[in-house]
């Protein structure tokens, strides 16, 4: 079987090798130690793990982060989400086909109540909020329990390979997130007062204010003097004819495989969504050696930093705006792309198809806040406060910054005198916000030997180059101010080692005594195959447009550059202040577009397979009740109870005409989270 697992990576340090023996559908495969049943299928060539017993519909992964049931598989005869249960040497893994015989279990679990758990502070989520909450208390001695539900700490930090924006001095700006994931959680396990649960889920909130947490040794209800909730965000979905193949799933989910556990999970990606989930993704794809076909973004602009977006079209990536995807195509699993033009209102323009070939579509529409247990204490009257997207959704950084007022909120609360600066909850504010202004980009008034061309002009929270300049020439009015270059470089290239959206490089105009020659130096960080030393490369300006020709004469390489590579460019005299990157790939080649196909109803609920004609023909028959509209076309009655398909299915009510504020949303209950009945009477509960 195909072995697609990435060997060497820019970034990222090597795995142990695939050594783990557990079987497929009776196929014999190997899986790293630890790694995960979705996660290692992948790697061996299996993306399809099943077939849905209602239609015989292929089934997938969606978001790799426990809150769908796309993955669900048999292991060792119990049903699983693939993608949060580890491989076990011998395991025997099992397509969910049809309704597949489970074994026979005739062992009598004890019947007792669970064991109970008592702590000042309950932190439900151990991503970046979580974590730097628990430092806050940690550090001025309150007792604290973090539970999160993945084997290592630091949540969507253990994805995020680039270089964070942001405040230096509050959030670690210009530090990759993967490092600041470890920083975090090496800092929380070295407080005595801390206490951490990984491989934890917290199910449900009841009414008597206990949580009730599924752990690897059993089922606990934890009793809080206050709670808080960061548990992040989730993604959202997006419907359109084959939305439901195997192939097309969310951006997080893709770089779990590509960052976390170095699989190489597709070969021509495509990304919708111009957020900076999916200009991230798109960067992410590139360095794992992954080709990516185009972006497209049904907004008139991408409404990531624009920094992301000219770094990827610098590299050969196109970007479509004011587009969509208008369908997929696949037997069983996705083949094509097709995307089109959208009017006004955003439908589609006959005539403007396009349509491309990828094996990989990655969702990139937003985040919604993992939110339900924070909606149950707040009904219940509960002393509970929220942090990061659980929050708001907003960059790592906000979550940082916001983790840090949460934690210092609730010490004082507890009878701590703690201090919260002034200044932080406005800088709290900035960090959430949106882009701001773009300007046009001046080209450098220079006529010095060398100076930084900075390519900054959009106004988004980020200050790492003025920090980083050891003689204080790049000066910013504030934090959203754009960057200005006073003049007297010394041509040390720390600015652009450290500039986190690549925007800036040095040119050296003395490099050629004749006048006719300059040199750029360009960060570059991907590996040794995109650089050809010694070879032609074609440059390109600020929007990714061709400038010219290129000759890569050196790379400095240093352990203080984080990873990062400077690459010495040689370019025309004329060209030295255009240059901005060069193409690492070719231009994207269209193919015929396939006649659409006798059924376009878009599936809503994956889980339950429900069509979006199954919806609408019960909204035409007045269903204004969610809880209804479960009953009668089973939206959201299967595994993921709802967390998919929810927000499709009041889209669907805006596209008919029937105003939300008129429809009753579905009700919340415990459990919230799938959990195998065994839990509740593992061997170490409290027994009555």
């Amino acid at each position: 079987m195909n072995q697609l697992r990435i060997h060497a990576h820019p970034i990222l340090s090597s795995l142990p090798d695939a050594s783990v023996e557990f079987t497929f559908n009776g196929q014999p495969l190997k899986a790293r130690p630890g790694e995960m049943i979705a996660s290692a299928l992948f790697a061996s060539g299996i993306p399809v793990f099943g077939h849905h017993h209602k239609d015989g519909g292929a089934q997938g992964i969606f978001c790799a982060n426990g809150q769908c049931s796309q993955c669900t598989v048999l292991a060792d005869g119990r049903p699983v989400k693939s993608c949060m249960v580890p491989v076990e040497t011998g395991m025997q893994v099992v397509s969910c086909e049809g309704h597949p015989p489970l074994p026979e279990d005739n062992q009598v679990l004890p019947l007792g109540r669970p064991a109970e758990v008592t702590t000042p502070v309950l932190i439900l989520g151990g991503g970046p909020a979580g974590l730097c909450a628990a430092i806050e208390l940690g550090r001025v001695g309150i007792e604290v329990l973090v539970i999160d539900d993945k084997p290592e700490l630091g949540g969507k930090l253990t994805l995020q390979t680039h270089g964070f924006f942001g405040s230096v001095a509050d959030c670690y700006a210009g530090t990759r997130g993967i490092d600041i994931g470890h920083r975090l959680a090496a800092e929380v396990e070295a407080l005595p007062t801390v206490t951490v649960w990984t491989q934890a889920c917290a199910v449900g909130l009841f009414f008597d204010g206990k949580v009730g947490v599924a752990t690897p040794t059993g089922y606990r209800l934890v009793t809080a003097e206050a709670l808080l909730v960061a548990m992040g965000a989730r993604e959202k979905a997006l419907s359109f004819p084959g939305c439901d193949l195997p192939g097309i799933y969310g951006a997080g989910a893709f770089q779990t495989l590509v960052n976390r556990d170095l699989v190489y999970a597709s070969k021509k990606l495509f990304i919708l969504g111009g957020g900076n989930v999916g200009l991230i993704g798109a960067y992410h794809a590139l360095q794992a050696g992954i080709d990516v076909v185009g972006l497209v973004e049904a907004l008139p602009e991408c409404g990531g930093y624009k920094v992301h977006a000219d770094k990827i079209k610098r590299l050969g990536v196109p970007i479509w705006t004011s587009h969509t995807v208008a369908k997929a195509d696949g037997a069983d699993r996705l083949e094509r792309v097709t995307i089109a033009q959208i009017d006004e209102t955003f439908s589609p323009i006959p005539g403007t198809e396009q349509t491309f070939e990828a094996d990989t579509l990655l969702i990139a529409v937003g985040l919604a806040p993992v939110d339900e247990i924070l909606k149950k204490a707040r009904q219940y009257g509960l002393k509970v406060s929220a942090a990061g997207d659980s929050e708001e959704v907003a960059e790592a950084s906000a979550a940082i910054f916001s983790g840090r007022i949460a934690g210092r909120k609730l010490a004082r609360e507890m009878g701590v005198a703690v201090s919260i600066p002034s200044d932080w909850e406005p800088l709290a504010a900035v960090l959430r916000s949106r882009p701001g202004e773009t300007v046009e980009w001046q080209k450098p008034d220079e006529t010095a030997k060398v100076y930084p061309n900075i390519r900054c002009v959009q106004e988004i929270p980020c200050n790492p180059c003025s920090a980083s300049c050891p003689e204080q020439l790049i000066e910013m009015d504030t934090i959203m101010g754009l960057p200005y270059y006073k003049g007297g470089c010394l041509g040390c290239g720390k600015c652009v080692t450290v500039c986190p959206g690549l925007a800036i490089n040095l040119v050296c105009e003395d490099y050629d005594t004749r006048g006719e020659l300059a040199l750029v130096v360009l960060p570059f960080e991907f590996d040794d195959d995109k650089i050809p030393l010694n070879g032609v490369v074609e440059t390109t300006d600020f929007d990714g447009e061709t400038v010219g020709q290129g000759k890569v004469v050196a790379v400095r390489e240093r352990a203080d550059q984080d990873r990062r590579r400077l690459l010495m460019v040689e370019v025309p005299f004329e060209e030295r202040l255009e240059v901005a990157g060069f193409r690492i790939r070719g231009p994207s080649q269209t193919v015929d577009t396939v006649e659409p196909a006798a059924d376009e109803d878009p599936i809503i609920c994956r889980c339950e397979r429900v069509k979006q004609s199954e919806i609408v023909r019960e909204i035409r028959a007045g269903v204004r009740d969610i809880n209804q509209l479960k009953a009668l076309a089973r939206p959201s009655m299967g595994g993921c109870g709802g967390k998919t398909c929810t927000e499709l299915v009041k889209r669907i009510f805006r596209q008919e005409g029937v105003a939300l504020d008129g429809v009753t949303e579905g009700t919340d209950r415990p459990l919230v989270a799938e959990i195998a009945l065994g839990t509740f009477v593992s061997e170490d509960s409290e027994n009555g």
